[in-house]
């Protein structure tokens, strides 16, 4: 059977300087993931590929890139989870790590645990050898205006998602060849957040979720009100029901807002290869590879398409 691959760069009001940028970066990153699907890779190993991309691109808020807390520090969240045993590793607030969705899946493969935090991890990631990176080489510029222009959390929040200021999470979901599903997400979290706040990403059920038998999901948007509504899980209840994965995004989505006055976005892939990318913010940047077309999109309903050459 084909394999399909769908990624975020988070959902937010993107700016129009950043908008290119957002779309080429997550367009590159389907094509990697989907690169390692098309070579035989598991689900898991082409969505940590891509998450891995996107962490490397300063555009997006993981890794390099990433959003600074109120005291000017990095502090970066990730999650992987696999489809087929339900195995999941997760990191939150770790420092100076480059690429924490893989450190996410050293968790899952080289622990007995599901989620290593702050100090743990890092200690975690210098034992594996894992080499840490200066906190300079994962800020951007512009992040260290911003963070400048925002010096309370409460003015961060605030303007989260309904400005052009706020950077969100990466993600990637994906179905192989075999059937199998997963899903990863890594985010920097929100400018300005008091120092040991963790949003939703790194969380089982609300950042990501990922389960055979109903699909694969990867969040993005305000972490406090995605942890409230358990958005990921949530999502695949409603298809487990017999809900579409378009249609289950939208209703979760819808009932976030409602609920608790959140925005967000989704993206989610069933086993039998259906897959969708919804959001209930300005924009969002999200890629998606089927076969040998790369479908692409940013703004609400946008659904664009090029041929990926062989």
């Amino acid at each position: 059977m084909s394999a399909v691959l769908v990624v975020h760069g988070g959902a937010w009001a993107i700016p129009d300087e950043l908008a290119k940028a957002s779309v080429d970066g997550v367009k590159t990153a389907a094509c990697e993931g989907f690169a390692v699907l098309k070579r035989g890779g598991s689900a898991l190993d082409a969505v940590e590929a891509a998450v891995r991309t996107l962490e490397d691109n300063a555009v997006f808020n993981s890794g390099h890139g990433a959003a600074l807390n109120t005291d000017g520090e990095v502090e970066l969240d990730a999650i992987i989870m696999d489809g087929r045993t339900l195995a999941c590793g997760a990191v939150s607030s770790v420092q100076n790590i480059a690429h924490p969705v893989s450190l996410a899946r050293a968790v899952m493969e080289k622990t007995s645990h599901v989620m290593l935090t702050g100090r743990g991890a890092n200690l975690f990631a210098e034992s594996i050898g894992i080499t840490t990176v200066p906190t300079d080489t994962l800020v951007t510029e512009y992040e260290r205006k911003e963070w400048e222009k925002q010096k309370t959390y409460v003015t961060g929040v605030m303007e989260d998602f309904n400005s052009q200021w706020a950077h969100d999470t990466v993600g990637a979901v994906a179905v192989d060849s075999a059937g199998n599903v997963a899903c990863a997400t890594s985010t920097g979290g929100i400018r300005n957040k008091m120092v040991g706040r963790v949003g939703d990403s790194p969380i089982i059920g609300s950042g990501g979720y990922a389960d055979n038998s109903s699909g694969a999901v990867s969040c993005t948007g305000h972490g406090e009100s995605i942890l409230k509504v358990t958005l990921a899980r949530l999502i695949l209840s409603h298809v487990e029901q017999g809900k579409s994965v378009a249609d289950a995004s939208r209703l979760s989505l819808q009932h976030m807002g409602d609920r608790v006055q959140g925005a967000g976005g989704a993206i989610v892939v069933s086993p039998s290869r259906e897959w969708a990318a919804t959001f209930t913010t300005e924009r969002m940047a999200w890629a998606a590879v089927e076969h040998d077309v790369l479908w692409y999109g940013l703004e609400p309903n946008e659904k664009l398409q090029e041929k990926i050459a062989q």
